[in-house]
Order: structure tokens, then C-alpha cells, then sequence
């Protein structure tokens, strides 16, 4: 395992609230619908979210606590996966509920509220 390697949680010891806290996000619940269309792993700088890097990478450390995603290194781009599987598992249908819902919601309600 490779050094830059952040922990995963164990998906079965993640509270529902954290995860739910976790999906309230605009940003996040892109992030996450775009892990679940993709083909592949996607780099932490490919994704199409509006946000600053060091905005980003606060949404990527929350969705890893929550168990949604999964990071790691290829070179240096920092890869994430999302742990499907592993939650359908242990929430099931709740990610296929969360992504059918951002598919069809408004561009409008997808964006972050601007503070």
C-alpha cells in the first residue's frame, strides 16, 4: 500500500447520519453521480465541479469518511472510486435513490447555495 494512501473506513461501522450528512451536499452528490456513470477511476482534478482545490479536496475527505469513496495513487493523481458494492451492501438502494434524484433534479438545485 502506498504511503499517500489515506484509511477507508469499514462501510459497515459508518453511522447512517454521517452518510446522509455526508450525500446533503450539491457537490458531493455530483461527485458521486459522476463516480457511479463513469467508466473508470477519476482523478481528484477531472471531476466537473465548480469549486477550488482546497474546496474539493475537503468534499473528497468527507465523502472518504462517510465510506462513499474510495483514494488512491496512480503517479500523482490521487484516483477515486466509488465503494458501490460495498454500500449497496450495507445501505441498500441508497445510493441508486441518491443518484436517480441528481440525475433529475434542476440544474438549479444542484449548485451549491452561495453563502
Amino acid at each position: 500500500m502506498d504511503d499517500r494512501t489515506p484509511h477507508h473506513p469499514d462501510v459497515r461501522t459508518i453511522p447512517l447520519q454521517q452518510v446522509l450528512e455526508a450525500l446533503v451536499d450539491p457537490v458531493r452528490r455530483s461527485i458521486v453521480r459522476q463516480l457511479r456513470e463513469a467508466d473508470a477511476d477519476i482523478a481528484c482534478g477531472s471531476f466537473d465541479i465548480a469549486v477550488s482545490k482546497s474546496t474539493a479536496t475537503h468534499h473528497f475527505r468527507i465523502l472518504r469518511e462517510a465510506g462513499l469513496i474510495r483514494q488512491h495513487y496512480v503517479g500523482t493523481s490521487r484516483m477515486n472510486t466509488l465503494r458501490d458494492a460495498e454500500f449497496a451492501e450495507a445501505f441498500p438502494g441508497l445510493l441508486d435513490a441518491v443518484v436517480d434524484a441528481e440525475r433529475n433534479a434542476p440544474a438549479a438545485a444542484r449548485r451549491p447555495a452561495r453563502a
